[in-house]
């Protein structure tokens, strides 16, 4: 039944953009919904930033018009998929591997709805691995710094880099992604300050105070969390 949660969430935020908007466009199945409801609506004069080349072709195939970061600094609304939702609607993210470019669109907007199925919400943040976005060079190297952080916030579990049949997964930036299975992120805040603070590490998947409505799909319809 997720399917039918994701789909139900994504056309209900569809509803929350107006004509002559600039919008940006998660990446995920839940966004992707989304985009088609969004699409949909035929709103004119809508601009889209995407945060993946994945969303990007989905957003043109469908005939939205898509600008840049550059073009469109500042984005009205972003609507974008979690992996874990947790107090105070903290985030998990980058399932996808689009992280990095959806926080830099997340942090330009005026208001972010996030939009998930019910399985989503947690008590706490820490089951669903967090991605960690790293330059390639040197990787090893930042994934023991990595290891060392985590340990001293009691997660023993080494962070893996992410890999596919293919070989190591690169992002659209062309960084690799390491995954720590922390179980409990007991403090997200002193966890995101510290990764962010190591060389090598680009962005983590911890979006905090970012969030200003969830739309979460159920199978009898939505229901909406605030801070």
């Amino acid at each position: 039944m997720s399917d039918l949660q994701k789909k139900n969430a994504g056309e209900a935020a569809a509803q929350y953009v107006e004509a002559g908007m600039v919008v940006g466009l998660g990446t995920g199945s839940t966004a992707a919904w989304f985009v088609k409801a969004l699409a949909a609506r035929n709103l004119p004069d809508l601009r889209c930033v995407p945060t993946s080349e994945r969303t990007a072709d989905l957003a043109r195939e469908l005939g939205l018009t898509l600008s840049t970061l550059e073009d469109t600094p500042r984005i009205d609304l972003t609507v974008d998929g979690a992996d874990e939702i947790g107090p105070g609607l903290a985030l998990i993210k980058g399932g996808g591997a689009a992280l990095l470019r959806e926080k830099l669109v997340w942090e330009a907007s005026a208001r972010c709805i996030c939009i998930a199925d019910a399985a989503k919400v947690v008590p706490a943040l820490g089951t669903f691995p967090l991605p960690i976005e790293v330059v390639a060079f040197g990787h090893k190297t930042t994934a023991n710094r990595i290891a060392d952080v985590l340990a001293d916030h009691d997660i023993g579990s080494p962070a893996r880099v992410r890999e596919a049949e293919r070989g190591l997964i690169r992002t659209d930036g062309g960084n690799l992604i390491y995954d720590a299975a922390c179980k409990l992120i007991a403090d997200p805040a002193r966890l995101a300050a510290d990764l962010k603070s190591l060389t090598g590490v680009v962005e983590h998947g911890l979006f905090l105070d970012l969030t200003d409505l969830a739309v979460i799909g159920t199978d009898a319809g939505v229901e909406t969390m605030q801070p």
